[in-house]
């Protein structure tokens, strides 16, 4: 399967637990082996049983219940990461019995906890487990759990979830469906982020036509996606994946993206710098949508003081990183004007973003012979940046400096010119 919305395949996560006090039955329970066939065994006697009703808390009360935890516990502890015992526990049937716990009115949180964790992990890295996973129906069990009202078992249920979307076997969610779509966008308003990151899986996974892709954007899904961008590294790593999945060639969606308002001021120049970044055809769609413009605009009617010209800054300048046409969009007088400002303003990161545009612009060597950001105009003061009070500061004009001497190599007698402007401390 290609990047998944965590941005790749994440790690299988273990539950944080607190075991309980053992009874005497899990005591005794203690004694017995913990070789795969005998727990496969023991899991599968605290099944529901004909006429029990409500399954282990039905057949055999407290005591066979704790003796589900326990086995379904040690069963997820020792496949957790372990391929071989996976396949041991696939081959020895263990799957249904760990899927039909999910599927009991009856069965406790505890209960609901390890066998979600467990499903999870035999689906996670391993194809045959997958099957067996998605063969047992685990997954219409999972999103009925989502609305549990154990918050540990919705964490569990979603942490599964989102382990089995990691599998190419996973079915597709029907993303042209608005009902579908609507429980997508339920899940992108939790303030559960396990149950946030799920969403963004299913959205990486399921969105692959244009109709899907428009389908998404229609709904304001890319615009969800953006608002968490000021969460966990993990939600916004997933994040970034699924908006990449919903407007990637796709030149309408990409131009509704560009023109929609993204809620957060401060997280839509953010969303377009991580989306572009390195990429030809990402930066190539950006450029037609006339995000050049609009970022350049945002930025004349922003003070240079804020969070939000910081972060529009970088967003041209990995804009003007790869395409010699943006260069020349981005070059208004007064856009020219305010990034030399920039340069003297007083809050570190505003000069460390002008530098970084700076850097980018200057591979433009038309831009750096004449103009308002001519060689001879820029290079004094990036090398009494040099000097400046901030380490991150005097790297990113090296870095611009370096740029221009290696793009306008005619020139260099103005840097050796400009040394005179710095003074060593």
């Amino acid at each position: 399967m290609p990047a998944t919305a965590s941005g790749g395949a994440r790690p299988e996560e273990e539950e944080e637990e607190v075991s309980p006090a053992p009874s005497p039955s899990t005591s005794a329970s203690a004694c017995m082996g913990t070789r795969a066939e005998e727990l496969t065994a023991r899991l599968a006697a605290t099944g529901p049983r004909p006429g029990a009703g409500r399954g282990a808390a039905a057949a055999g009360g407290e005591e066979v219940e704790h003796e589900r935890v326990r086995a379904l516990r040690e069963i997820k502890n020792q496949i957790i990461g372990n391929r071989t015992k996976k396949l041991l526990y696939l081959r020895l049937g263990a799957v249904p019995s760990v899927v039909a716990a999910l599927a009991e009115p009856g069965a406790s949180p505890a209960a609901l906890v390890q066998a979600a964790a467990a499903a999870g992990s035999f689906a996670c890295g391993v194809d045959d487990g997958a099957r067996a996973v998605l063969a047992a129906g685990a997954v219409g069990h999972l999103t009925r759990l989502l609305a549990h009202p154990d918050e540990k078992v919705v964490d569990a249920s979603a942490r599964a979830l989102r382990m089995i979307y990691q599998s190419r076997l996973a079915p597709k969610f029907d993303v042209n469906s608005g009902e579908n779509v609507d429980f997508v966008l339920s899940l992108l308003d939790s303030e559960n982020e396990n149950v946030t990151e799920l969403a963004a899986a299913i959205v990486s996974h399921s969105c692959e036509s244009s109709a899907e892709q428009l389908s998404l954007c229609s709904a304001g899904v890319p615009q969800k996606l953006v608002s968490l961008f000021g969460c966990s590294m993990n939600l916004r790593d997933a994040c970034l994946g699924s908006i990449i999945a919903v407007i990637q060639n796709n030149q309408d969606v990409a131009s509704r993206f560009a023109s929609t308002d993204h809620g957060k001021g401060d997280e839509a120049p953010l969303a377009l710098t991580t989306l572009i970044k390195d990429s030809f055809e990402l930066q190539r769609q950006a450029l037609t949508t006339n995000a050049v413009e609009k970022l350049s605009s945002h930025l004349l009617a922003n003070p240079l003081g804020t969070r939000r010209a910081v972060t529009i800054l970088l967003a041209l300048s990995e804009l003007c990183s790869k395409l010699e046409e943006s260069r020349s969009q981005l070059m208004s007088v007064e856009v020219s004007t305010l990034l030399l400002e920039a340069l003297k303003h007083d809050w570190a990161d505003i000069r460390v973003a002008a530098c970084s545009c700076l850097k980018n612009i200057s591979r433009s060597p038309k831009i750096l012979s004449g103009g308002r950001l001519s060689c001879d105009t820029v290079i004094g003061p990036l090398v009494q940046l040099l000097n400046d009070s901030s380490t991150s500061v005097q790297v990113a004009a090296l870095g611009a400096i370096c740029n221009i001497a290696i793009n306008l190599t005619p020139r260099k007698s103005v840097l050796l010119h400009s040394g005179e402007y710095y003074v060593p401390s």
